[in-house]
């Protein structure tokens, strides 16, 4: 597989082994030490996805994450030794893809970054097929909400939201099948595409996330709703 990734990282022998052994996998590498060259290195190249460590000095990490979800939808990777539930949900709500904590195995980081790329170039369109004009796009439509699954795009109330790819797969998905109940395992396979190990910290985050953005009221939803103990269904149709 091929990719461009950014890794900002501070402590130069994680990075350059991270770089090492994903050059090997068949990615290309730019490594930054600190926040502020992160933004610069961002703004000069394109990237397929940007591994980010929480604790850089100078701009942090978190402040990292902020200005380039402001800007662009590229995959992201915490890669932290900040291994809580409070740094996790942090890192996600402020638009993270994903999480991995320090120790980590090479292998799982590297199928952790095929994985991200893959799930984000699926609500990608090449430059070849976006001249091509469909007759009438397939809208999918829940109450006040439409989504456009092949430009990647939501709206309410004639209003834009934007959606992280996995919010955008969870909530395209219930979409596809309004009638579905979903458990958080099959939540986790169809939208993760990993096997489910109970780890529900993801999938809470994400399912707050996205009800913080599409819901009136994110403590009484009506477009995703839980039924407890089994998981979630499509409310408002």
């Amino acid at each position: 597989m091929e990719g461009n990734l950014l890794i900002i990282e501070d402590d130069t022998g994680i990075s350059d082994m991270i770089a090492d052994y994903m050059k090997k996998e068949g990615y290309r590498s730019a490594v930054v030490h600190e926040g502020s060259s992160a933004l610069e290195a961002f703004r000069a190249d394109r990237y397929d996805l940007v591994l980010l460590d929480l604790m850089l000095p100078g701009l942090s990490g978190m402040d990292v994450l902020q200005q380039l979800r402001g800007v662009s939808r590229v995959p992201i990777l915490i890669v932290s030794a900040k291994d809580n539930e409070v740094e996790k949900a942090l890192g996600l709500r402020f638009g993270a893809d994903d999480y991995i904590a320090k120790p980590f195995s090479l292998i799982e980081l590297s199928a952790r970054i095929q994985a991200s790329i893959r799930r984000a170039t699926q609500y990608s369109i090449p430059e070849e097929q976006a001249v091509i004009q469909p007759t009438q796009p397939e809208l999918l439509t829940a109450g006040d909400l439409v989504v456009d699954p092949d430009n990647f795009s939501v709206r309410k109330r004639g209003e834009d939201i934007r959606l992280t790819a996995k919010e955008f797969q969870i909530l395209k998905l219930m979409l596809q099948h309004p009638s579905r109940v979903y458990t958080k395992a099959m939540l986790y396979e169809q939208v993760w595409n990993e096997e489910y190990y109970n780890d529900d910290n993801a999938i809470n985050v994400h399912m707050r996330r996205l009800r913080e953005k599409i819901e009136d009221d994110p403590s009484n939803p009506r477009y995703i709703v839980t039924l407890w103990g089994i998981g979630y269904r499509l409310g408002e149709r």
